[in-house]
Parts: C-alpha cells; sequence; structure tokens
C-alpha cells in the first residue's frame, strides 16, 4: 500500500474515534445530571451513559497512535469545556424574548427552594434554560477536574504498564488503567459537582456514597466489558492500518 493511502486510512480512524471521544464527553457535559437512572440497584446521572466510551477510545488511540496522540486528544477535550460553558454562559446574558413569544416550555413552576449544583437556590418560576445551565455550569466544572485528572491518569497507566509488560497483556494495561482512572473520576466529580449542595444542606453524605458508588460500579462494568471490543478492534485496526506491536505512529 503507498504512503499516502496508509496515511489516510490512519487520519481517517482518529478522526471516528477522535469524534466518538468528543461526543461522549460532550453528552456528559451537557446531559449531565439534568437527569438521573436506574440500572437493578444502581442510581446513576444520564450523562454518565456514554462516559465509559471516552475510555475505550483514549486506549485504542494510546495503543494505536502513542501517548502523544492520546494527550493531544485529551486537551482539545479540556478546552472544549471552556467553549461549552462559554455559550451557555452567552445564552444566559442575553435578555429573554417577550412573555408573550415564549414557547410554553421556557418557564416551568418549582413548589419549594432548590439548591442547585452552582450554589443557587431557586423558588416559583424559573425559565428551563436557566436550569440547564445551573446544572451543566456547575457538572461542567466538576468535570473539568475529573475529567483532566481521570484522561491523563488513563493515558499514563496504560503506557506504563505497556512498558512494564513489554507491550504484552493488553487486557492487562487496558482494564487496570480504566478500572483506576474511573475511580479517581467517579470520586471527584461527584465530591465537586454536589459539594455546594451538600454544604446548603441539599444532599447528605450517604446520596453521595450511593452516588459515586453506583458510578463507579457502572464504569467498572462497562470497563469490564470493552476488554472483548478493545482486543478485536486492537487486531482488526494494527492489521488495516499496518501497525506491528512496536511501532508508535
Amino acid at each position: 500500500m503507498d504512503i499516502e493511502t496508509l496515511t489516510e486510512r490512519r487520519e481517517r480512524v482518529f478522526l471516528v474515534l477522535a469524534g466518538f471521544f468528543l461526543c461522549a464527553m460532550t453528552l456528559l457535559n451537557v446531559i449531565g445530571i439534568t437527569h438521573f437512572i436506574k440500572i437493578g440497584p444502581l442510581a446513576l446521572a444520564v450523562g454518565v451513559l456514554p462516559y465509559p466510551l471516552t475510555f475505550l477510545c483514549t486506549d485504542l488511540i494510546s495503543e494505536l497512535y502513542g501517548r502523544r496522540r492520546a494527550n493531544f486528544l485529551v486537551w482539545v477535550g479540556f478546552s472544549l469545556n471552556f467553549f461549552i460553558l462559554g455559550v451557555m454562559w452567552l445564552g444566559s446574558s442575553l435578555a429573554s424574548v417577550a412573555p408573550e413569544q415564549q414557547p410554553p416550555w421556557q418557564a416551568i413552576q418549582l413548589a419549594e427552594n432548590l439548591a442547585l449544583p452552582n450554589g443557587d437556590v431557586v423558588s416559583g418560576s424559573v425559565e428551563l434554560f436557566a436550569l440547564i445551565y445551573a446544572c451543566t455550569s456547575g457538572a461542567v466544572f466538576a468535570s473539568m477536574m475529573a475529567y483532566i485528572a481521570a484522561q491523563f491518569c488513563d493515558v499514563q497507566l496504560f503506557h506504563f504498564i505497556k512498558n512494564l509488560t513489554k507491550g504484552k497483556h493488553l487486557w492487562m494495561r487496558n482494564n487496570f488503567s480504566t478500572l483506576t482512572s474511573q475511580a479517581v473520576d467517579s470520586f471527584m466529580v461527584i465530591s465537586i459537582t454536589f459539594g455546594a449542595v451538600f454544604l446548603a444542606g441539599g444532599i447528605t453524605i450517604g446520596a453521595m456514597l450511593i452516588l459515586m458508588g453506583s458510578n463507579y460500579l457502572f464504569k467498572v462494568c462497562a470497563a469490564l466489558l470493552d476488554t472483548l471490543p478493545f482486543y478485536l478492534l486492537t487486531a482488526r485496526l494494527k492489521k488495516y492500518l499496518e501497525i506491528d506491536n512496536t511501532q508508535v505512529y
């Protein structure tokens, strides 16, 4: 295969993996804690559902393209958090349309005072966007802190174990790096997101521990389940991209 075709293949695969990574991360921040769901005994924020995909993508990029590409993608994702916050801030700063022009879902009625993740306490008639912005701005800050710690932890551990095992035991570096980084993420994102609510008396420490445990258990299951896809995709993509076990592209 000529070098131009091979380079195009590699860039296309990187673009697809980066696209899934950034999409999952954006979903986490936008829908974040706007809705909570139950999966068996677990209580989860809906934004957690796509998040394990980010670790599969960074592990694949680490394996196929090397540490520098993986770290670059982590920094791009981190920068996008500021873009999300900027757009949300701009939307909250601009004046709303006249009441008669508002859609029926723009404002909702709250029955009692409500402590929000950004520290605000609201009651009465509140704009739906204001609620989403309060949840998103509080969650994005927590996500930024947890994200940068967890993703760099994942990338560094992945390559540390890869060097330690001389490129063998793919399952070990995939699972150990992901499980460790997911623990960091679960603890940080819940403690920072709900810190203001906890101090305002809006949530108990027990409820926070349940959320931490549920988040981590869900991510552990997802990490273990992605081992087979990781093996299959690594084998297929190394062949497709003509990358050998010792090559760092």
